[in-house]
């Protein structure tokens, strides 16, 4: 099998159709487009999400704090807490392991989250680091925003500009490979982007206001999220191509590797569903915060597919498959 996490119809035959008992106090389960679990905590909700970091090393402990706190996040809901399993290979430095942790904790206080517990060991096991990172927050119960709530005439709404961790994990960990093409200035810029991986500020604002769904743009891109989240909601898409924000840095990066920009990982990115009411607002507060964000496309019927306008031309938007930072980390 490919590197990089299972696809839609693999996760579906081989994993979900196992996972039969259910408790009633799970409101939202494991499913296609769904960052979160929700737990029914009596007046309040508990909110959970757990992810990987496998495809970076020079920024792991940072990563692995703001791509856990993203997805509690993507459901409107502040994180307050976060769990780590480190899994580091023989050889690995105490001063490495100093490292992650600094980036860890100092990242955890930036959001005002709390590293509640976790797990750290060497071990044969892995030949890189590895992190798991499961966060949780809280919110008042039944407010967590869902992609089901989603409906044809919503639009479709990102925050800053796709590739941002992609960009800066290829920068900051094969720098060496991009010396004949970017500047300096370029390779610091595309570094720097992994200081935008967070998107807790712009999921608080938004689900403070209402959205009609809202996924942080991780592994499959841009593309990968519209996709996840019309599976999600029984919806088709139409996505312009030339309303996507991308940097000229990362344009240059991914054409150098062959890659495709809306399929690279963009944690960093939130990709916002707004009910047309509830659009103006969304992009109002969120500009006002300080975070840029735009309007990139709309939600159809599912009769009319998930198409991405480029030109004349309507390209099938198809399941997210291994990320395009793989063909750059394994190639």
């Amino acid at each position: 099998m490919k590197t990089g996490k299972l696809d839609s119809g693999l996760l579906e035959e081989m994993v979900f159709k196992h996972f039969k008992y259910r408790r009633p106090e799970v409101i939202t389960g494991p499913g296609i487009g769904e960052d979160c679990a929700v737990v029914d905590f009596g007046e309040y909700d508990c909110v959970l999400s757990t992810d990987p970091i496998t495809g970076a090393v020079a920024d792991i402990g940072r990563l692995a704090v703001q791509i856990s706190c993203n997805d509690i996040a993507s459901n409107g809901v502040e994180p307050l807490g976060i769990l780590l399993a480190c899994m580091l290979p023989e050889g690995t430095t105490v001063e490495e392991i100093d490292e992650i942790m600094r980036q860890a904790a100092e990242t955890g206080e930036a959001l005002g989250v709390m590293i509640i517990g976790g797990h750290t060991e060497i071990t044969k096991a892995v030949n890189t680091p590895v992190i798991v990172s499961t966060a949780l927050g809280r919110t008042v119960k039944g407010k967590s925003q869902s992609a089901t709530n989603m409906r044809p005439g919503d639009w479709i709404l990102i925050t800053k500009q796709g590739g941002l961790e992609g960009t800066g994990i290829i920068a900051s960990d094969h720098e060496s490979r991009l010396k004949d093409i970017l500047t300096d200035e370029e390779i610091s810029e595309a570094k720097a982007m992994l200081d935008q991986v967070s998107v807790v500020k712009e999921g608080v604002i938004a689900g403070r206001i209402g959205t009609a769904g809202m996924h942080d743009i991780t592994e499959g891109g841009i593309l990968g999220a519209v996709w996840e989240m019309c599976e999600r909601s029984g919806t088709g898409a139409e996505v312009w191509a030339d309303e996507i924000p991308l940097a000229p840095v990362t344009k240059k990066i991914c054409a150098h590797f062959g890659i495709d920009p809306l399929r690279l990982i963009s944690s960093g990115s939130m990709m916002i569903m707004a009910h047309p009411e509830q659009k103006d607002e969304l992009m109002r507060e969120i500009r006002s915060a300080g975070i840029a964000i735009t309007c990139v496309g709309r939600v159809t019927e599912a009769s009319q597919g998930r198409m991405l306008i480029s030109g004349n031309r309507r390209i099938p938007i198809e399941a997210p498959k291994s990320d395009e930072l793989y063909k750059v980390v394994f190639g």
